[in-house]
C-alpha cells in the first residue's frame, strides 16, 4: 500500500513536469520554459530520491529524470527548429513585402487603393505625375477630384457597375489635372475581396496623353490626305467641265454640282452683286433647295461685308469661316441650322474683273486646310478665266454689251436743270467732242420756247455756249457746248450714252458698257459725281455681229435701185473728190435724169447710209421722207 502511494505521488509530479512542457509549448518563451522544466525536474528528482529510497528503488529516480530530460531536450530542439523556420518565413515575407512596396513606390504608374465607397487610402508618388496632386492631397479624397466633365453619366455608371459586380474594368478615360489641363489616362480597376466580399479597389493609371495626341494627329493627317485627294478629284472633274463647257451657265452649274456631291462639302453656290439694290444674288447653286438657299443668302451673303461672301466681294480675297459654331452673328446661326460647320468664299477674278463669288459650305469644322485653300484660290482664278474665255468666244459671234439704266435728279447737269426750270422735256440726240475737249450736245427740246432755252443757256454755269439749230413752235433743236460730268464719267470707263432724257427735273440715262467692263466701278464713279444717282436696271444684251457682206446686203436692201445707181455713178465719176472730177449735171446726164432728181436720190441715199452708220440701223423706207430716229446712239465723235 505504501508503494502505491509513492508511485501515485511520482505520477503526479510527472504530470506537473508534463504540464510545464505543455506550458512551454503554448507560451513559446524559452527562458520561462527552461526555468520551469529545470525546477520541475529538480523537484521531481528530490521526491523520487526520498520516496524511492524508502522503498528500495534507488535506480528509479535517475532513470525517470533522464527519460524526462531526454524528452525535454527533444521537444526543445523541435521547438527551436520550428521557431527558426517561422521567423525565417516571416522575415522572407517581410522582405517580400518591403520589395513589393518599394516597387510600388517607384513604379511609373499611378497606383491607388480605395475603400468600397471610393475613398482613397493609399497613393504612390506617381499619382502626382498623372493627376498633378501630391500623395497627401489625395488621401481621404475621392477620384471625383479629377473628373473632367468630358464623359457623360452613363460612362461612369457603366464603370461602377463593372467593378461592383467583381469584374476588372480596363479602358481609357479623360481626367482633369490639378492645373486644369486635360489628360488621357489608361486605367485598370480591380476589386479586392475578403471571403468573397469586395472590401477595396486597386487602380493602376498611366498617362497616355502624348500617345493619344499623336494618334489624333495621325488620324487628322490621314483624314486631311483623304480630303485633299478628294479635293484633287473634284478639281480634275471641274477642270474637265471647264474645258468642255460652252456657256457661263454650264461652267457655274458644273462647279456647284461637283462640290455639292463631294465630301466633306454640304452645298455650294455662286453669287453676284446686284448693282441695282446692292444685294447679293445667287446665280447657280447645288446641294440645297431654293427656300433654304434664300434664307442662307439673306445672311451668309450679307452684302455689307459681315458674312464671308460680302467680305470676298469687298476685298476680292478668299474669306474663311473655319468654325461657324463659334460665331454669334445671324449668318452663323442660319448656317449651322443648315448643316454648315465651315464656309469659304472664293472671288472669281480674272484681269481685275470680278465674275462672282463661289461659296462652299462644309459639314465639318476646319474643313479647309492651308493646302486646300491654295488649291481653291487657284481654282477661283481658273473658273474666272474659263468664264472669260467662253464669253470672249461668244463675243466673236455676238456684240455683247451691258446696259445700265440710271435715274438722276441732281442739280448741275444742264439737261436736267433745263427740264426743271422750263418744265419741259429734253432728249439728247447726238454727242460730239470739240478740239478743246468740250462736249457738243445736240438736244431736242419739247414744250419750251426756243428763246427761253437760249436764255437759260446764257445763265447756266454748266453751258459754255448754245446755238439754235432749228425750231417749230414750242419745239426746237439746240446745241450746247458743255462739260457734262455724267457723259464724261461714263466715257472714262469705256461706256457711251445710249439715251439721255429729262422731264420735270428728273433725268434718265441709259448707257452701254463693253462686255468685260467693271460695272461696279462705273456705277460707283457715276455716284461719286451724282450721289443721288440710282441704278434702276442692268441688262446683258447680245447683238449679232454683222459681217461686211451682211452690211452690204442690208444697205442694198434699204436703197432703191436709182439711189444705189446714183451713189455708184457719183463715186466712180469723181463727184465726191476734191476738186470734183464731175458735176451733178454731168452725173445726171449719164444716168439720163435731171440734176434735181439725181440730187434727190443722192441725198436720200446719203441719209440712209449715215443713219446706218450713226444709228446702227436703217429706218427709212424708199419713197418716204426721212425721219430722225430718237434712239440715236451717242457715241462720242470728233467734231472735226
Amino acid at each position: 500500500m505504501e508503494e502505491l502511494i509513492i508511485l501515485a505521488s511520482i505520477g503526479l509530479r510527472l504530470v506537473g513536469v508534463a504540464y510545464s512542457v505543455v506550458l512551454l509549448y503554448r507560451v513559446r518563451d524559452l527562458r520561462f520554459g527552461f526555468l520551469t522544466v529545470m525546477l520541475s525536474l529538480m523537484a521531481l528528482r528530490q521526491i523520487l530520491t526520498v520516496q524511492v529510497a524508502t522503498a528500495g528503488l534507488e535506480e528509479l529516480p535517475g532513470l525517470v529524470v533522464s527519460v524526462f530530460a531526454v524528452l525535454t531536450v527533444y521537444y526543445l530542439s523541435q521547438y527551436v527548429q520550428q521557431e527558426v523556420e517561422v521567423k525565417s518565413a516571416i522575415q522572407a515575407k517581410n522582405d517580400q513585402l518591403r520589395g513589393f512596396r518599394k516597387a510600388i513606390e517607384h513604379a511609373g504608374h499611378a497606383i491607388l487603393i480605395t475603400e468600397r465607397d471610393g475613398t482613397i487610402t493609399y497613393a504612390n508618388p506617381a499619382v502626382e505625375d498623372v493627376t498633378g496632386y501630391a500623395e497627401e492631397e489625395v488621401l481621404g479624397r475621392n477620384p471625383r477630384l479629377w473628373k473632367s466633365g468630358e464623359h457623360d453619366d452613363a460612362f461612369y455608371e457603366e464603370l461602377w457597375d463593372s467593378i461592383l459586380s467583381g469584374e476588372v474594368w480596363d479602358g481609357e478615360i479623360i481626367n482633369r489635372q490639378k492645373d486644369g489641363d486635360l489628360c488621357w489616362v489608361d486605367m485598370t480597376i480591380a476589386p479586392i475581396e475578403d471571403d468573397g466580399d469586395i472590401e477595396r479597389f486597386v487602380a493602376v493609371e498611366t498617362d497616355v496623353t502624348e500617345r493619344k495626341e499623336r494618334e489624333v494627329r495621325i488620324q487628322r493627317q490621314n483624314d486631311r490626305l483623304g480630303i485633299l485627294n478628294n479635293t484633287n478629284e473634284v478639281i480634275r472633274d471641274v477642270n474637265k467641265e471647264l474645258v468642255e463647257a460652252a456657256t457661263r451657265e454650264e461652267i457655274e452649274r458644273a462647279v456647284c454640282e461637283r462640290f455639292a456631291s463631294a465630301e466633306p462639302y454640304e452645298f455650294a453656290w455662286i453669287s453676284d452683286r446686284n448693282l441695282v439694290n446692292g444685294s447679293l444674288t445667287p446665280r447657280t447653286w447645288a446641294g440645297v433647295d431654293g427656300d433654304e438657299l434664300e434664307a442662307i443668302v439673306d445672311t451668309i451673303n450679307d452684302a455689307d461685308g459681315h458674312g464671308p461672301v460680302g467680305r470676298a466681294i469687298q476685298t476680292r480675297e478668299m474669306q474663311l469661316a473655319q468654325d461657324v459654331t463659334r460665331g454669334d452673328g445671324t449668318w452663323q446661326d442660319v448656317a449651322t441650322g443648315h448643316g454648315c460647320q465651315a464656309a469659304v468664299a472664293i472671288p472669281l477674278v480674272y484681269k481685275e474683273t470680278l465674275y462672282g463669288v463661289l461659296a462652299i459650305c462644309a459639314r465639318e469644322t476646319y474643313a479647309f486646310d492651308e493646302i486646300e485653300q491654295d488649291v481653291l484660290i487657284e481654282l477661283g482664278e481658273t473658273i474666272a478665266y474659263a468664264i472669260n474665255a467662253v464669253e470672249s468666244k461668244q463675243a466673236l459671234v455676238t456684240d455683247s454689251v451691258t446696259e445700265l439704266e440710271f435715274r438722276v435728279a441732281n442739280a448741275g447737269n444742264a439737261i436736267i436743270d433745263l427740264s426743271r426750270e422750263l418744265d419741259c422735256e429734253v432728249e439728247l440726240e447726238w454727242l460730239a467732242t470739240t478740239p478743246e475737249g468740250g462736249m457738243l450736245e445736240y438736244l431736242s427740246v419739247t414744250g419750251a420756247d426756243p428763246e427761253a432755252v437760249l436764255s437759260f443757256a446764257e445763265t447756266s454755269p454748266a453751258v459754255e455756249s448754245a446755238q439754235l439749230i432749228c425750231r417749230h413752235d414750242d419745239d426746237c433743236m439746240v446745241r450746247f457746248t458743255t462739260d457734262d460730268a455724267a457723259v464724261t464719267t461714263l466715257a472714262d470707263y469705256g461706256a457711251y450714252v445710249e439715251a439721255l432724257t429729262a422731264s420735270g427735273g428728273e433725268g434718265h440715262v441709259t448707257a452701254e458698257l463693253p462686255q468685260h467692263a467693271d460695272v461696279r466701278a462705273v456705277v460707283e464713279a457715276l455716284q461719286a459725281v451724282y450721289p443721288d444717282a440710282e441704278l434702276l436696271a442692268r441688262r446683258e444684251l447680245d447683238r449679232p455681229v454683222q459681217t461686211k457682206q451682211e452690211l452690204h446686203a442690208a444697205i442694198e436692201d434699204d436703197l432703191t435701185d436709182r439711189q444705189m445707181e446714183a451713189l455708184q455713178t457719183a463715186y466712180v465719176g469723181g463727184f465726191f473728190d476734191w476738186p470734183r472730177q464731175s458735176t451733178g449735171e454731168e452725173i445726171a446726164a449719164v444716168m439720163g435724169i435731171s440734176q434735181s432728181t439725181f440730187l434727190q436720190h443722192l441725198r436720200t441715199a446719203h441719209r440712209k447710209l449715215l443713219g446706218a452708220l450713226f444709228d446702227g440701223e436703217t429706218t427709212y423706207q424708199a419713197g418716204q421722207a426721212p425721219t430722225t430716229s430718237h434712239s440715236t446712239s451717242s457715241r462720242l465723235v470728233d467734231s472735226d
